[in-house]
């Protein structure tokens, strides 16, 4: 495999933003958001007014910026008018607490933090706190009276800004991890991460063009979402479009009817949940979509089938992470293996080994190791974290697949939900792909929990499709459902039915969450 090749002095917001007007595309639309259509020119105006506006601010290079805000064009000014300048642009997820806010800001000692007004009272409650923290700039409309007002800040700001000269191998941005096994680590991305992923992957594996319009539920803020919604449309010059809301089934519908995205970028809770609400209301149309993709978790091949069936589009699954950027395995145009995660995304490398780092044989499940140019630079301030997934120039995934002979890989689960019942492994990936299938069921998800013997058994946590009622009757139909589409071993011991299920920002199901909440209910049971 032949590496990327990059000039040794590289802002990657020149390649993303300034050579989108060089080639052209100045009055084309970037982003559309609400009524707002925002061209190339336009962009590149205001990234230059708002790296303008920070270096007025005393920002320079390699200082942390923090972003909290929703998906609007105000974010992408702040993300790239940071990078452009030499900053460190760090996104933060949008639907936390303030104490996580003190967390992040602490952590990442960012000088400076980019709000919308939506979020400024998590930050004004913990403000005393912020130990680093010298700027606040509010976002948003200029009625309030922040002493720093972004658009204020802008207007007397410039439009022309010389990029900062940095190495491609400075740090760009910053990504905190989901959280799906603890509190979120910092992931360093370095100015050459974006253009590997969006070339190697939107660009070579899936296909996206110029004249493609992007659409993305998953956020900015988010490894996935930020590739989707921003650095991939804009490295092929394409459109995106931004949905500062919740994507809610019905909000995704009229997204798709009113700006007419070609390419759309789900996670299966999304796709589970706009299927039902099609079914409920005979939606067989996604207008102008001509592919879906799909990661966070894996995709089971029944929603697979029901979606191409309802609507004759692809759902194209992959894999990615925080740590690579975005996905580096995964299902293709021409090459789909439902059920499966794809295969290797040409550019980068896999191997699967077992707990001894030998590899294992073809359909074997081991850990998968990557090999690729857009992994991070390591966890920031996590030294013992990194070394642990960062293994030279592998990364050292933290799941369990297998291969099979037509170079398909198969998800089996993470490292730390495996469970053994009866002395055999039982992934919760598919005992859940199995209950999804039953039509009462609309997600679940699957935990070891100890019985009166200290011995784990499944438990399936369900959330149930509109019209159907929690029963006794309905859990002895469901475990006979699994025993009936798998081994017997694997059936949910356990059945508890729920309204919502623990996840991350991106879709992610929070197994983790899910074993304390067991392990609560189980001290309490005992008391």
């Amino acid at each position: 495999m032949s590496l990327m090749k990059f000039p040794d002095r590289l802002n990657v917001a020149t390649v993303f933003i300034d050579d989108n007007v060089a080639a052209g595309r100045g009055d084309k639309p970037a982003l559309l958001c609400g009524d707002q259509t925002v061209t190339y020119s336009q962009l590149l105006a205001n990234v230059n007014r708002m790296g303008n506006a920070l270096l007025n601010l005393g920002i320079r290079i390699e200082q942390r910026v923090a972003i909290l805000m929703p998906d609007n064009p105000d974010c992408v000014y702040a993300f790239f008018g940071a990078i452009k300048v030499g900053a460190v642009a760090i996104p933060m997820n949008t639907i936390l607490m303030a104490k996580d806010y003190q967390y992040l800001l602490n952590d990442s000692r960012a000088h400076v933090l980019v709000v919308h007004p939506s979020l400024l009272g998590h930050i004004m409650e913990i403000r005393g706190n912020l130990k680093h923290l010298e700027h606040i700039i509010v976002a948003g409309e200029d009625d309030h009276d922040a002493p720093l007002v972004m658009s204020k800040l802008m207007a007397e700001a410039s439009p022309r800004l010389e990029a900062v000269e940095t190495s491609k191998d400075d740090a760009a941005f910053w990504l905190y991890s989901s959280g799906t096994t603890g509190f979120p680590k910092g992931a360093i991305h370095l100015h050459h991460d974006m253009i590997v992923e969006a070339d190697l992957y939107a660009r070579d594996t899936i296909g996206l063009l110029e004249s493609d319009t992007s659409f993305s539920i998953a956020k900015l803020f988010f490894a996935y979402g930020l590739g989707n919604g921003l650095y991939f449309p804009l490295r092929t010059g394409g459109t995106t479009v931004l949905l500062p809301g919740r994507p809610t089934p019905k909000t995704v519908y009229e997204v798709v009817e009113k700006y007419k995205p070609t390419v759309y970028y789900g996670v299966p809770t999304s796709y589970a949940a706009m299927l039902h609400l099609a079914e409920q209301n005979d939606i067989t149309s996604l207008g102008d979509v001509r592919m879906c993709i799909s990661a966070g978790e894996p995709l089971p091949k029944p929603l697979y089938d029901k979606w191409l069936d309802r609507f004759g589009v692809h759902i194209y699954d992959g894999i990615g992470s925080t740590e690579i950027l975005h996905i580096f395995i995964s299902n293709r145009p021409g090459a789909v293996k439902p059920g499966s995660t794809g295969q290797i995304v040409e550019g980068y490398q896999a191997k699967i080994l077992d707990d001894d780092g030998e590899p294992v044989p073809a359909g074997e499940d081991g850990t998968l190791f990557i090999k690729g140019d857009s992994i991070a630079n390591g966890y920031w301030n996590k030294h013992e974290q990194t070394k642990a997934t960062f293994c030279g120039e592998w990364i050292n995934t933290h799941d369990k697949f297998h291969l099979d002979e037509d170079g398909f890989f198969w998800y089996a689960g993470r490292t730390d939900d495996m469970m053994k019942v009866s002395g055999q492994a039982v992934w919760p990936a598919e005992v859940e792909a199995i209950l999804i299938d039953h039509p009462a069921v609309l997600e679940s998800g699957v935990i070891g929990v100890p019985d009166a013997e200290g011995l784990l058994k499944p438990r399936a946590y369900v959330v149930l499709k509109d019209g159907h009622e929690p029963s006794e009757e309905l859990v002895r139909e469901l475990q006979t459902f699994v025993k009936k589409n798998t081994a017997p071993h694997k059936y949910p011991r356990s059945i508890i039915f729920t309204d919502l299920l623990p996840k991350t920002a991106t879709g992610k199901i929070q197994r983790y969450r899910l074993r304390q909440q067991a392990a609560e209910e189980a001290e309490t049971q005992e008391e």
